[in-house]
């Protein structure tokens, strides 16, 4: 086990005994800031709609709902495969106190894969496919570790504000790499560069936007964590991530609450995977969206994502984790019911721009929950833990939207309601956790 401040775990309303300069806070939140590119355009709004409309549906002998099913499939299996790892990668990073070198690791996957998903074309499926893939766990890999340093930097009573600020800095790196992008397509449209080359060029202009931004997290972000004397094998890592992993699963009545969470976030989360993977599709498809007003809807939607997440950052300090989560699920109630009736832009672009607001709020709000129960020595594995949830739910949610799609030959607001579901069960789960329990029992870890 990890050697840690030992003020910090006997009283986590207190700053950690460490020094924590705002540079480095601000080296943290900017790693959100550079993967939210991949977000925005390879699974929200460029390549998604791109992938589902060209190169899956150049494929003649599929039927009406199953370029979608695809597109949903591709993800799931990029999701399980992390699902399976990341808990283990965690325990093996908390064991090494390597986080950053992991992180590091990851990132360069993430730029490598999105690069060449520029490369296959409409005759290509598989190969988009293995792409699509691997850029997705390597990016979901990287979430989870930078989001294992969160408790490092922050105490009980600023950790939703760290947490918000680094999600809303997010939103607003998804709208820069976005704008960037939407500059170079009008411009390629002006003259006369087709949509089949210019928007995997789009992809090149995300992977070097990851690359740059990303740089402060490397130089500044430090590394704390002590490691545990090497193994006499490289492949003992394996052994020992697998063992620390199966312990805390063993030790789950100690960390009741933390469980509780964890289920009560992978229900809501599935809705929200359902959201970010499928929300251009659904407009292009329904709506009637052309691939301008896509990436416009999703510009205003990460500005007021941004606000959101800062906002209830600040309120989850101030009224505690449930009650503020609480109230952004019941926000993502409403945007549901809304998205459901309309019928037009109007209507949608009010829905759309709710949802934004409980997006940011719902999943900076979860990582920072996470934080306050999770024992510092631990975090890489209680964030794998975190990720395995959040996996499992980027399987669920955007599988059930495309096997209901499927089965009912492409209805999309068939498909919404297993959406609406995940957040009012999830709101109904949310109410199980006691906060305060759980932070005494990572305390006492």
């Amino acid at each position: 086990m990890l050697s840690k401040p030992s003020s910090f775990h006997q009283n986590k309303t207190q700053a950690p005994s460490y020094p924590v300069k705002k540079r480095e806070i601000l080296a943290w939140a900017f790693f959100d800031f550079a993967n939210s590119g991949y977000t925005t355009v390879v699974l929200t709004a460029i390549y998604s709609a791109y992938f589902v409309a060209v190169i899956a549906k150049s494929n003649a002998y599929f039927e009406a709902g199953s370029a979608t099913f695809v597109w949903t499939l591709c993800i799931g299996i990029a999701n399980f495969l992390v699902l399976l790892s990341a808990p283990m990668i965690g325990a093996i990073s908390d064991y090494r106190g390597n986080k950053k070198q992991f992180l590091l690791a990851s990132t360069v996957g993430c730029v490598l894969f999105t690069a060449l998903l520029a490369v296959p074309d409409e005759n290509s499926l598989t190969l988009s496919c293995t792409f699509l893939i691997i850029s997705a766990m390597c990016f979901s890999y990287g979430e989870n570790l930078i989001a294992a340093f969160l408790p490092e930097i922050s105490n009980e009573k600023n950790i939703g504000k760290i947490s918000g600020y680094g999600w809303s800095l997010g939103y607003f790196g998804g709208l820069l790499t976005l704008g960037v992008c939407l500059a170079y397509l009008f411009w390629a449209r002006e003259h006369n560069i087709p949509d089949t080359q210019s928007i995997p060029r789009t992809l090149y202009i995300t992977a070097l936007m990851f690359t740059i931004t990303a740089l402060p997290t490397f130089l500044w972000l430090k590394e704390r964590a002590t490691p545990s004397a090497l193994p006499k094998s490289p492949f003992s890592y394996l052994s020992i991530g697998f063992t620390k992993v199966l312990a805390t699963l063993k030790d789950s009545t100690h960390h009741q609450d933390l469980f509780r969470f964890l289920l009560c976030l992978t229900v809501y989360q599935s809705g929200v995977a359902a959201v970010i993977v499928l929300a251009a599709i659904y407009a292009q498809e329904v709506i009637g969206f052309n691939s301008q007003q896509l990436i416009v809807l999703i510009m205003i939607v990460n500005l007021t994502a941004a606000i959101g997440a800062f906002l209830f950052g600040l309120l989850q300090d101030k009224l505690g984790s449930v009650k503020s989560l609480a109230l952004s699920l019941m926000l993502w109630i409403v945007a549901m019911f809304l998205t459901l009736v309309s019928s037009d832009a109007s209507t949608f672009w009010v829905a759309a721009n709710l949802i934004g607001f409980a997006m940011g709020a719902s999943q900076s709000g979860g990582r920072a929950l996470i934080g306050q129960l999770t024992p510092v020595q631990n975090s890489g594995e209680f964030f794998g833990l975190w990720g395995f949830a959040n996996r499992l739910a980027a399987i669920i949610g955007p599988m059930s939207y495309g096997v209901i799609n499927y089965l009912t030959q492409g209805n999309h607001k068939a498909s919404l309601v297993s959406t609406l579901i995940f957040f009012i069960v999830g709101l109904a789960l949310l109410f199980r956790v006691n906060v305060r329990r759980g932070i005494d029992a990572a305390i006492l870890k």
